[in-house]
């Protein structure tokens, strides 16, 4: 049971009469007469209220939905009762899944169905949930209201945002420069032979088959004769190479920078880096990694490889635990046997934390092209310039201090053979685009 703010105002009401029979009645019995008559239209407004517990209810969800972007969930209510239901119903989703509106106004005539329409706009990956619709009858008096919460159970999957997605057009023309399908004014060569072609003016002199020169021209002389044809060679990136990534979800995982937690830019950068690496002709397998195997893609190919990523970054969340670096290398060796190139999303903060990384690197660099994605926080940057007061040069020397332990792990990582690429949560993702072209570019891969 609830009041309403009718019912208040109905008491304050009784002002009026305690104070004009106040002079042939005790003021006491009056207010005591005048609350008994305000309980007793409550009880009577309550008893007429139609039953909320009466109610049938269905849910209609849609069944995903991108972070960020809004989803509709459809709540059925059906009143099998005689009276019509006046009040108010709220679907109590998750906070993280953004429902609005919360509450809603229903009414529902004998017999008949409304649909109550909530929009979902979560702000948090995963599975966000619902269990109970709250539902408040108001009796025709307006005094008093039935309240019930019946178990209506549903849920939605919020996949990862992928907005790096906008980055994937230019790396792709990039790409299919280097692959020598478009006409560009910059010559550059791939790594696999393609086919041979006459030469023309700008192109490499290095890049001239002497064999084929001599076989279409029926042999040389020594500085060519005026009837010769030069043969070069066209070059494109080398195909189905191997690109396994591999994302920490321990502990330091779950901190957040720029709004967004580590682990979320990891799944950027990694669904980047797939997306263009599977247009390449490149195989890539994912795993997400704390102490135990969270998530695995492996064999996937075109559409179904995005699709299989996001449905496995979904529901993962970090761990509050220490990821165990030592065990990297046999989860490599179980994805590949191939010399391929092995992406660690994992960050490089101080040496004491990076010791396990450190450790295990060497047994990855001996095999593999490593590189290492590590997000930086702008915030340490900010911190770092700011020395106007004694406290903003003691947290810029803080700032310096972090910042310079991160340098000194990222030069031991390259020491021991790997490669590294920093960057802020959102410049993060192409430049790990960027650096597997580079490397794709100079043959590396």
């Amino acid at each position: 049971m609830a009041i309403t703010g009718w019912f208040v105002l109905l008491v304050a009401a009784g002002v009026v009469p305690v104070v004009a029979l106040s002079t042939t009645m005790p003021a006491g019995l009056v207010l005591l007469g005048w609350i008994a008559l305000c309980v007793v239209l409550a009880c009577l407004d309550l008893a007429l209220a139609a039953s909320p517990r009466a109610l049938r209810l269905q849910r209609q969800t849609d069944a995903r939905v991108r972070l960020t972007e809004t989803a509709r969930a459809t709540l059925f209510v059906t009143n099998p009762s005689r009276r019509t239901l006046r009040g108010a119903i709220r679907d109590a989703w998750e906070p993280s899944a953004g429902a609005t509106p919360k509450r809603q106004r229903l009414l529902v005539p004998p017999g008949e169905r409304r649909a109550i329409v909530t929009q979902l706009t979560p702000w948090r990956r995963g599975e966000r949930r619902t269990a109970l619709v709250t539902v408040r009858s108001r009796g025709p008096l307006r005094l008093a209201e039935r309240q019930a919460s019946i178990r209506v159970p549903g849920a939605i999957t919020v996949l990862p945002e992928f907005a790096s997605r906008k980055h994937l057009p230019s790396r792709l023309a990039r790409l299919r420069e280097l692959d020598g399908r478009t006409s560009v004014m910059v010559r550059g060569q791939g790594t696999e032979f393609d086919s041979l072609r006459e030469y023309v003016r700008g192109d490499d002199v290095r890049s001239i088959d002497w064999r084929a020169t001599a076989r279409r021209s029926g042999g040389p002389g020594p500085n060519g004769s005026a009837g010769q044809t030069l043969m070069v060679r066209t070059w494109r990136p080398e195909r189905d190479r191997h690109v396994v990534v591999i994302v920490d979800s321990g502990r330091t995982a779950a901190a957040r920078i720029a709004d967004e937690t580590r682990i979320d830019t990891a799944f950027e950068s990694t669904l980047l880096l797939s997306a263009l690496a599977d247009r390449a002709g490149d195989r890539v397998d994912v795993a997400v990694y704390d102490r135990r195997v969270r998530g695995r893609v492996q064999g996937a190919r075109g559409a179904d490889l995005l699709a299989k990523l996001v449905e496995t970054m979904a529901p993962i969340d970090p761990e509050l635990i220490e990821t165990d670096y030592s065990a990297i290398p046999g989860l490599v060796r179980s994805m590949t046997t191939q010399r391929s190139l092995v992406v660690l999303c994992m960050p490089l903060e101080s040496p004491g934390a990076t010791r396990g990384l450190l450790t295990m690197l060497p047994q990855l660099t001996t095999r593999h092209l490593v590189l290492v994605a590590a997000v930086t926080d702008p915030a340490l940057l900010d911190a770092a310039a700011q020395r106007e007061n004694r406290a903003e040069v003691y947290r810029a020397a803080a700032a310096e201090r972090a910042l310079l332990d991160a340098q000194r792990v990222a030069a031991a990582v390259r020491r021991l053979g790997g490669d590294v690429v920093t960057g802020a949560p959102l410049d993060l993702p192409p430049a790990v685009a960027d650096r597997y072209l580079a490397y794709k570019a100079a043959g590396r891969l």
